[in-house]
Order: structure tokens, then C-alpha cells, then sequence
């Protein structure tokens, strides 16, 4: 029980400052500004579970998935920071016209919801490609000498879970947020949460290149 309890707790501390999910909040009610309430309460529990699935995947079996197509953890910091930066970037350059102006395309339908469910609302705002890198380093890092480690998987499921509840609730509440401190002070959040999310594209993708360079100047 110790194990369970200490790992789950190395895996929070390592995942939700990453994750983030109520500092991104104020960047999913921008990107579903067109949307109805009950339709961000849709996005909110499927973007929970995608968060789920993706971490729990990268958890147990990321690096296998890695090694198969041959690809290198400095590699997806790369790929994932440029999208990450374009994201951000998109949003940053977006006028608050663009939000007011189309209001009768404000009801979307479910289909029209979900599809933008997976991508880019979980991959890469939520769960990005630093949280997926720290989710493979922290499952490729668990001791496997002794056969399959069982408190170490029970641990991950556990610290998975709770990150996707505390999406779950940043992302429906947000709403409730915006109505708490104003459009005014939610557009600015936005602002400086999107330049944010550019700067953390950079970081990422730096890190990704300082990888790449490492191991360049290893062979």
C-alpha cells in the first residue's frame, strides 16, 4: 500500500503541473466559444476520458509503441511543440470580433462537438506531448525486474484517474469562471494563457532539439 501511495503520489507531482488542467480552462472555453453549454459539459467528460485513455496508453506501453515505429522521445517533443506553438499562436491572433460575430452558429450539434473532442482539445491542449513524454519516462522508469509490478500499474491507473476527474471539473466549470470575474478579465486570462501556450510549445520543442543535438554528438 506504501508503494501504491508513494508512486501514485510521484506521478501527480510529476503530471498535473504539466497537465494544468484549470490553467487551461480559460483556453477551452476560447476554443469552444461557438458552443452551448451542454455541448462544453459533452466536451468536458470525453475530454476526460481521451485524457484518460492517453496517459494511461503512454503509462504501460509508450515506449514499446515508440520502439516500434522507431521513433525517439526527442522527436515527439519536436513535433509536438511545433503544434503546440501553432495552436497557440492561432489563438493569440484571434480579435474578440471573431467570437461575437457568428452568433448563429453558436448551437452546435454533438457530431460537431466530438469531433473536435480528440484533437485539438485533448491532444495537444490537455495532454500534450510533454505530458505524454513524462507519462512513458515515469512508466519506462518503474522497476520490471520481478515480472509485472503490480502497485506500480494500480498506482499509474489511480494517478490517471484523478488528473481526468480534475479535467473533468476545471473544464465544465469554467463557464461558472467566466461568469465569476467577467468577460473582460476572462478575455484577458485567454490572452496571456495563449501566449503561455506558445511559450510552453517553445520549452517543449527546445527540449526536443537539446535531445536530438545530445544524442548527435553521442555517435
Amino acid at each position: 500500500m506504501k508503494e501504491i501511495i508513494g508512486s501514485t503520489i510521484l506521478i501527480l507531482g510529476a503530471l498535473f503541473p504539466i497537465v494544468n488542467p484549470l490553467g487551461n480552462s480559460p483556453i477551452f472555453l476560447m476554443l469552444t466559444r461557438n458552443s452551448s453549454s451542454p455541448a462544453r459539459a459533452l466536451l468536458s467528460r470525453r475530454i476526460a476520458m481521451n485524457s484518460f485513455v492517453l496517459l494511461v496508453v503512454s503509462f504501460f506501453i509508450g515506449t514499446h509503441i515508440l520502439s516500434f515505429f522507431g521513433i525517439s522521445l526527442p522527436v515527439i517533443q519536436v513535433g509536438g511543440g511545433l503544434v503546440v506553438i501553432s495552436t497557440g499562436w492561432t489563438m493569440l491572433k484571434s480579435s474578440d470580433d471573431d467570437s461575437r460575430g457568428e452568433e448563429a452558429e453558436s448551437r452546435m450539434r454533438s457530431r460537431d462537438v466530438l469531433a473536435q473532442a480528440f484533437y485539438p482539445l485533448t491532444l495537444p491542449l490537455t495532454v500534450g506531448p510533454g505530458s505524454i513524454s513524462v507519462a512513458i519516462a515515469l512508466g519506462a522508469n518503474e522497476p520490471r525486474h520481478s515480472g509485472f509490478n503490480i502497485p506500480a500499474a494500480v498506482a499509474g491507473l489511480i494517478g490517471s484517474l484523478v488528473i481526468a476527474i480534475s479535467i473533468f471539473l476545471c473544464y465544465r466549470f469554467a463557464e461558472g469562471l467566466e461568469r465569476l470575474i467577467g468577460k473582460s478579465a476572462m478575455n484577458v486570462i485567454m490572452r496571456l494563457s495563449s501566449f503561455l501556450l506558445v511559450c510552453i510549445g517553445v520549452q517543449i520543442l527546445w527540449n526536443g532539439v537539446a535531445g536530438l543535438l545530445k544524442s548527435a554528438g553521442k555517435m
